[in-house]
């Protein structure tokens, strides 16, 4: 950011985009400058990653990387506002450059089509000079976190859930990292994801400005960053609160004597590797053509719902619902003597559901591969997917 702080630096059509910044003394020409030398790194082209890329582009930062692997679909976009209609099944590294152009076309646009991991976060992040975490897993939070503390770079993190979100800029010279506040990561399936819990659709976009908020200020030198600080949002309340962070003495990463000097294996960290498959190892499945030809016959077949109501009332396969949380308690509602398959969207609940079930004695229990979305891909197509 060493670059000459004067006009001839701007064209005269630059001048003019960024004029409400200029007039500002807290920003002026200097901070402009030092905005459009500025290299951010967006960690996902999602929820979170949208605002903070348009919202950065906007305002001049001047190179902007994206890393994300992934492709648009249908469910982004109720959130995803850097994507449209249109967009499903590109690339969403490819959407997002094409909007972040269309924004701004002074903005230099990086991408990296592809997951970011332990091999290759340290080379991706070293050309930026500030992270912002827009990832939507624990395993990727806790890579990220390291990656910056070993290179030096700050983390502008942010996540949300449902309703609630938070946010703070880790990993910074004096304050705490993303361990320092959580050391260890939940237990496998604790927590779930936004596509089994949901997110308000408005919510990435109030903590993604945010995000970007606390970058911009960080670029130009400004204000008081989110640094030893959690703001804590809810949405449904609208109520905003802080959570005072301390560096932790002890943390492996950041502490006086980190023992975590190098990237390790983040899904075993998290303990998610081989999640998905210890689950169909573990419980027996079916798949939806052999349960369909099975109903077809007329064979007494149990089917179990283990999704929530609202999600029954969006598609359902008119079986007998109860909720995985509430399947302790009433288990009393099953014949272990029958043939049951359990099902819910996409096989992970319904699996711990027949692992349980299977725990206490059912016998004749199944997982339903897929759950319900490959249940609406391969036999009933007239089914809404979400």
């Amino acid at each position: 950011m060493s670059a000459s702080m004067d006009s001839t630096s701007f064209s005269n059509e630059e001048i003019l985009r960024y004029s409400r910044h200029l007039i500002m003394p807290e920003v002026a020409l200097e901070g402009q400058q030092r905005l459009k030398a500025a290299r951010v790194l967006c960690i996902g082209a999602g929820g979170l990653g949208s605002p903070v890329a348009l919202y950065l582009a906007a305002a001049g930062v001047g190179t902007l990387g994206l890393v994300d692997f992934d492709v648009v679909d249908y469910t982004n976009l109720q959130r995803q506002i850097i994507h449209t209609t249109g967009d499903v099944g590109r690339l969403k590294t490819e959407s997002a450059t094409e909007k972040i152009k269309a924004i701004n076309p002074f903005v230099n646009v990086r991408r990296f089509d592809t997951m970011l991991t332990s091999a290759n976060a340290m080379e991706i992040f070293r050309d930026f000079d500030i992270i912002a975490d827009g990832t939507d897993n624990f395993a990727t939070r806790y890579l990220v976190n390291d990656a910056c503390v070993l290179s030096g770079k700050p983390n502008v993190y942010a996540s949300v859930f449902r309703f609630e979100g938070q946010a703070s800029v880790f990993a910074a010279d004096s304050g705490p990292c993303y361990r320092c506040l959580y050391p260890e990561p939940p237990p496998p399936g604790m927590v779930p994801s936004c596509a089994e819990g949901g997110v308000l659709g408005v919510l990435p976009g109030m903590l993604g400005i945010i995000q970007a908020t606390e970058v911009i200020k960080l670029i130009l030198g400004s204000g008081e960053p989110l640094i030893g600080r959690l703001l804590l949002v809810d949405a449904l309340a609208l109520r905003f609160r802080e959570v005072k962070l301390r560096k932790n003495p002890e943390c492996p990463v950041c502490g006086a004597n980190p023992t975590v000097r190098e990237l390790i294996d983040y899904d075993q960290f998290c303990g998610t590797r081989g999640e998905e498959s210890a689950f169909t190892v573990a419980v027996p499945e079916i798949q939806p053509e052999e349960l369909k030809r099975q109903l077809d016959a007329g064979e007494d077949i149990f089917v179990l719902d283990v999704r929530e109501p609202h999600e029954y009332q969006i598609c359902n396969l008119r079986g007998h619902l109860i909720p995985l949380g509430d399947l302790p308690q009433r288990v009393h509602e099953l014949d272990s003597s029958r043939e049951i398959v359990v099902h819910c969207k996409s096989g992970a609940r319904s699996a711990k559901a027949v692992e349980f079930l299977r725990s206490i004695g059912f016998c004749h229990v199944r997982n339903l591969a897929g759950g319900i979305l490959a249940w609406a891909d391969k036999i009933d197509r007239t089914l809404p997917k979400y």
